[in-house]
């Protein structure tokens, strides 16, 4: 609710983030039916069911599951992890780029991230099984460091600080443990900078002591 109302003052306004409402709908939805039918911790369940696996997309052409997948999750946690970070994230993101500007960031660096992926493990592990919206939320979170840099790093209550911090942190976390899908993460995070870069027109202009924004819509 705070995100909300700042939003509504920042532009006078009510905002509605329903792009960001309906990929979380989506997101959550997908887990509960998948849970009401099996178990979204069990491989050859959530297989069955549209995760990522390279060999299967590549030698019996299922190239669905490079979409499928980054709407999974393996287990509540994995779950909430991703959508703590496109609630936080994504509405503010929305905001500033544009309702179809952010779907399109969600989806390229969603489909971008297995695609890098699909291209690694098919050189490391054809047999690995991949799930989760981490390199579409990175995607988002690489789109939001380069507009929080063409605002000279600040952005209502949010800094490039601390967003790097929690870049740094969730990479070394990544690297530092296993089951992780750091392809997915680094290639998210580089393709929704270079949206980020793409897609953003808005700017900063000073009106007495409180800093204005604009912000471009698609």
């Amino acid at each position: 609710m705070r995100i909300y109302r700042e939003s509504y003052n920042m532009y006078g306004q009510g905002f509605r983030p329903f792009v960001t409402w309906i990929l979380l709908a989506a997101n959550i939805l997908y887990f509960i039916w998948l849970e009401i039918g099996g178990s979204t911790n069990n491989s050859y369940y959530m297989i069955a069911h549209g995760t990522m696996v390279p060999a299967l997309v590549v030698e019996t052409g299922e190239y669905y599951r490079l979409f499928t997948s980054f709407f999974m999750h393996f287990g509540f946690r994995h779950l909430f992890n991703n959508m703590l970070l496109l609630w936080y994230l994504g509405m503010r993101l929305e905001k500033y780029l544009g309702h179809w500007r952010f779907a399109v960031v969600y989806l390229l660096t969603g489909l971008g991230a297995n695609a890098v992926s699909l291209v690694y493990y098919l050189l490391t592990n054809p047999f690995v099984n991949c799930a989760g919206a981490s390199g579409a939320v990175f995607g988002i979170v690489g789109a939001m460091l380069w507009i929080l840099l063409r605002h000279r790093g600040r952005l209502a209550d949010l800094t490039s600080r601390q967003l790097i911090l929690m870049i740094l942190f969730t990479l070394y976390n990544g690297f530092s443990s296993s089951g992780v899908n750091n392809s997915a993460h680094l290639a998210g995070l580089a393709l929704g900078f270079l949206l980020g870069i793409l897609f953003y027109r808005g700017g900063t202009k000073i009106v007495g002591k409180k800093p204005v924004y604009r912000s471009g819509s698609w």
